[in-house]
């Protein structure tokens, strides 16, 4: 990386409760390029939920980390990732967004494979030396690694890289937390959300950890709240902390008065949604004792997996991935993700938090949207206003939800990736 190794990315003095990121981060198209090789390259990355293939031979494609992938279920049930690339002349071999096939058929040239990607036929195929189908270089190439925990697909392009389960860390905690909703298990709610922001990708990740700008940048929908809940009385139902979860991974854990399908009931609702609430609630209670299902229930979680995946637990449970295209440009999708014994009623009400909220249409991501393209455009004066301050919370022995712990674990796990060198003190570089 050509950037100049004399302006650090991070200065960190915890005696003077100081950590600044500079924002050249955001703008370097140097650091930007790098970023693919060293943190895109070498982190487990979020693929797909097994319940987007529920039969075999449903397969989704899709572009992760700048790679076509195929993400496919063969014809004995097993879960497969495969580079969507014919191992002849290199074409995308499938072309097709999701569906159901019992093998795929290059266009070019008509070789087929099966849905675990091995080479079942292919014209012409007596021209080819004997065994020519066996060799394993005849096969569309599996992503280098393929784990999953608790239905949540990961794929890596690192050979080497940890397991799955040592590489979520205390991650591991809270998907627990999401996943024991039902016991009926999870499922993506069918239809994706797909928008651009011109702004960098690492943006969009302190902002879905930020607990800091709600209540100001979404004051039109607190204003909602108040007209739907009882006016806020109970303020944000109890406060709640950051937590540093290890290898980058974050998360806010904190109660707030909208409704969650869970088990938490508002009086928009009315008495036919409350009898429903309180059957999950119970039955929440029955599996697991009150004080986990309290925390199930009315807790809300804005859970990080570094580096691109966030899982909202919030007024709806939601799925949000996001890749860099350039260093001021970034495109997302999202998906709603349900319990798979939920009444109508429940999807129903599930369904229109999810879009009244976390839609491109909703009240906040525009919101969003808006504030990290305007923070992107601050950025053009970087040369001279030089960083961005997240020290909020340093001083605290449990910081809270709207304090900065969870952007610092961010940027820590990001610098030590991005430059192995120890983290330069305040005291060697103006502030």
């Amino acid at each position: 990386m050509q950037t100049d190794s004399r302006q650090p990315a991070i200065l960190v003095d915890p005696a003077q409760q100081i950590f600044k990121v500079a924002r050249r981060n955001f703008t370097d198209p140097e650091i930007f390029k790098a970023e693919k090789e060293l943190v895109f390259e070498r982190s487990w990355l979020y693929l797909g939920h097994a319940s987007e293939l529920p039969k075999p031979g449903d397969f989704v494609s899709r572009t992760v980390a700048g790679r076509s992938i195929l993400f496919t279920r063969d014809s004995k049930g097993t879960l497969r990732a495969l580079l969507n690339t014919c191992p002849h002349r290199g074409a995308q071999v499938c072309r097709e967004r999701k569906g159901n096939a019992k093998s795929f058929q290059c266009f070019y040239h008509g070789w087929v494979f099966g849905a675990d990607g091995k080479l079942r036929s292919q014209p012409g195929e007596e021209a080819y030396a004997e065994g020519f189908k066996n060799r394993e270089s005849s096969n569309m190439q599996a992503v280098p690694r393929f784990e999953t925990y608790r239905d949540f697909c990961f794929g890596s392009f690192d050979r080497n890289i940890v397991p799955l389960v040592d590489y979520l860390a205390g991650a591991k905690e809270y998907l627990d937390l999401i996943c024991d909703q039902t016991d009926a298990g999870l499922s993506i709610i069918a239809g994706t959300q797909e928008y651009s922001i011109r702004a960098n990708w690492k943006l969009l990740t302190e902002n879905s950890i930020d607990g800091y700008h709600a209540t100001t940048t979404h004051a039109s929908y607190f204003d909602y709240l108040m007209n739907t809940t009882d006016g806020l009385a109970g303020g944000m139902g109890g406060g709640g902390y950051g937590y540093d979860l290890g290898n980058g991974h974050a998360v806010l854990e904190y109660g707030a008065p909208w409704a969650r399908p869970v088990a938490q009931w508002i009086p928009a609702w009315g008495d036919s949604g409350k009898q429903e609430i309180s059957r999950l609630y119970d039955n929440l209670v029955q599996r697991f004792g009150k004080e986990r299902a309290d925390r199930i229930s009315r807790k809300n979680r804005n859970l990080f997996i570094f580096p691109n995946l966030v899982v909202n637990d919030i007024m709806a449970l939601t799925v949000r991935t996001y890749f860099p295209m350039a260093a001021d440009y970034m495109v997302i999708s999202a998906w709603a993700l349900g319990p798979n014994d939920e009444t109508s009623w429940a999807r129903k009400y599930r369904l229109n938090n999810f879009l009244e909220f976390l839609g491109p249409g909703g009240f906040a991501t525009p919101d969003d949207a808006e504030a990290l393209e305007h923070c992107q455009r601050g950025f053009n004066n970087a040369k001279e206003a030089q960083w961005n301050d997240i020290s909020k919370g340093m001083g605290k022995e449990r910081p809270a939800h709207n304090d900065e712990l969870q952007m610092r674990a961010f940027w820590t796990q990001w610098n030590a990736m991005m430059f192995p060198a120890p983290i330069s003190s305040i005291k060697n570089v103006a502030a």
